[in-house]
């Protein structure tokens, strides 16, 4: 029976350019699990939208002399076509600066200001004279009064954890400028009251079931913890207008209106559609469906108790989610990923360099879902060497060429199944079975591992069976295992669609296979399409194009890839 599922991913912010870290940490897997969902046959909604307001979009768009909306219309069109190259299917895009977003944002805002949630006080805020301009927190480093750390930001302790105020810092300075003489100034601002939520906030944390131990427990500490009272609103510009007397010139604070983004372009998505959002989001019209968010460990806090604490807290029955999938980092030869420094591979000069299914296979083998994860290019070219060209690779492109050479290009005719193919029916069936439970736990390194195991276990069968060999002297047993071997290489394509949706496309065709505008549909019945011989004497339509093997010159950012002699 299809169910409902929505799926979320972090918003990557809107400028700079986007890493493998930030891929593999919410992008990439939410995709391939909406992939898989689509395959099976539920009714999938996969949503997500640049990050666009705040400082860092001020001073990004002032360094490349554009006012922030024009900045952000090029750098949204930027990001949607790299993600569109990386294969990631969103059914919606969607921008947090846009109307919809805003009109929610300042609805959470009366409902939360209506229920006693909001409190209007004044704060200290840091102002610097080089600068000309009050600091956001992430703006000022300094060092962490909790830990020691020499670069804690003024929201939140990388090292610790901790969340901070700028004003917490010992010996803060602007990033902007280095200024050290910074000063603290009175500002009124809003603050929601998430002390008064942490009732409700763990009741509604004890229905949660399914979530990763690390992020189950970093959602739990901040609840046990004194749960703070958050600022909600900044000195800026460019942001989602307050709508309160004596708040001109203030926008409420991106933590705040990000989230509530994925309600937006729900919105959005629905009225393009002819759909109603209220299916995904509200009441009784959400039963039955479910929601995951993906995002990466620093997101979790936010998506765990502040945004959860903005729905609760409005008392409308706004649906929550129910799995937040949480990932660790992806470090970079033994470092971390920074835009910033220039360290580390971007999405697009790794799509520059290589073709976007072998960034999707070894990130998704090798999801940091309970530890970092350290790229190595090393590492990466072996891997995709054994995986790809060697394992999956080796197995579509000798069997359609022998189907080509020995069968005149066609799914051979004659023979009868004997005890290998139905064994090997069984061992996949499986296989396959297994395959799907990981992914519908979500865990993309076990689904990765079964994919390449079930990729393993066909090689062994084709090179057992050996039909070049048996060709001369038993036609029909040639044909058998031939047409059973093109068949078992469309389960391995099937199976493997949603983390390698072009390499398994071009393996369907190739073996025979219905190639259509939608997902390929899970292979339930294993054993039927194995033995299946109504496929005998089809033409094969294509060849299929190897995987080229990788080797590397060396580790560095650029210029590190060729292709093996």
């Amino acid at each position: 029976m299809s169910r409902r599922i929505l799926i979320t991913s972090a918003l990557p912010y809107v400028s700079g350019a986007k890493h493998l870290g930030n891929l593999v940490g919410s992008l990439l897997p939410a995709d391939v699990h909406a992939r898989f969902h689509r395959q099976i046959g539920n009714d999938v909604l996969f949503v997500c939208a640049t990050d666009e307001h705040g400082t860092p979009t001020e001073i990004a768009a002032a360094q490349a002399h554009l006012d922030p909306r024009t900045f952000c219309n090029v750098e949204h069109a930027r990001q949607a076509d790299t993600y569109r190259r990386f294969g990631l299917s969103f059914d919606h895009f969607g921008r947090s600066s846009a109307p919809s977003n805003h009109a929610l944002t300042q609805h959470f805002y009366h409902r939360l200001d209506a229920a006693g949630l909001i409190d209007e006080r004044v704060v200290p805020q840091v102002w610097s004279p080089v600068d000309g301009r009050y600091l956001p927190d992430r703006y000022v480093h300094g060092i962490c009064p909790y830990c020691g750390a020499p670069e804690a930001r003024g929201d939140q302790c990388d090292a610790c954890g901790t969340l901070l105020d700028p004003v917490d810092l010992i010996a803060p300075r602007s990033m902007l400028s280095g200024d050290t003489r910074l000063e603290v100034r009175e500002s009124r601002h809003l603050f929601l009251r998430q002390s008064a939520l942490v009732g409700r906030l763990n009741t509604w944390l004890d229905t949660r079931l399914g979530w990763p131990p690390f992020v189950a427990s970093l959602a739990r500490s901040w609840l046990t913890a004194d749960l703070k009272d958050r600022c909600i609103t900044r000195d800026l510009t460019w942001g989602v207008p307050v709508p309160r007397p004596g708040f001109e010139g203030k926008v409420f604070y991106v933590w705040f209106d990000a989230p509530i983004a994925y309600i937006a372009a729900t919105q959005d998505w629905a009225a393009a559609q002819g759909r109603d959002w209220r299916e995904w989001w509200w009441g009784e019209a959400a039963g039955g469906s479910g929601y995951v968010q993906f995002l990466g460990k620093d997101n979790v806090p936010f998506h765990a108790v502040s945004f959860p604490g903005t729905l609760l807290g409005s008392g409308e029955p706004w649906r929550t989610v129910d799995v937040i999938k949480g990932f660790h980092w992806l470090t970079y030869e033994g470092g971390k990923f920074s835009t910033s420094q220039g360290r580390g591979l971007s999405c697009e000069a790794a799509l520059n360099a290589l073709p976007a299914d072998l960034w999707r296979w070894w990130l998704i083998a090798n999801a940091p879902e309970r530890a970092d994860v350290d790229f190595q290019a090393a590492r990466f070219a072996a891997d995709v060497n054994k995986d790809l060209a060697d394992v999956f690779g080796n197995l579509v492109q000798r069997v359609t060429r022998f189907a080509r050479t020995a069968f005149d290009g066609c799914v051979p005719e004659g023979g009868e199944h004997g005890e290998a193919e139905r064994a090997l029916a069984v061992s996949v069936r499986e296989r396959v079975s297994t395959i799907r439970a990981h992914h519908e736990a979500r865990e993309f390194r076990h689904a990765a591992a079964e994919t390449r195991a079930l990729w393993a276990g066909a090689n062994a069968y084709v090179q057992a069976a050996a039909p070049w060999s048996s060709l001369r002297t038993d036609r029909p047993r040639a044909a058998v295992a031939t047409r059973t071997a093109l068949a078992l290489i469309e389960v391995c394509a099937t199976v493997a669609w949603s983390i390698i949706p072009n390499l398994a496309t071009s393996a369907i065709t190739a073996v025979g296979g219905v190639a259509s505008a939608g997902p390929p549909l899970w292979p339930d019945d294993v054993t039927d399409q194995l033995l299946d011989e109504r496929r005998a004497g089809m033409v094969l339509p294509s060849s299929f194009e190897p995987v080229a093997k990788l080797s590397v010159e060396s580790s560095g950012f650029a210029g590190w890839w060729k292709r093996a002699e």
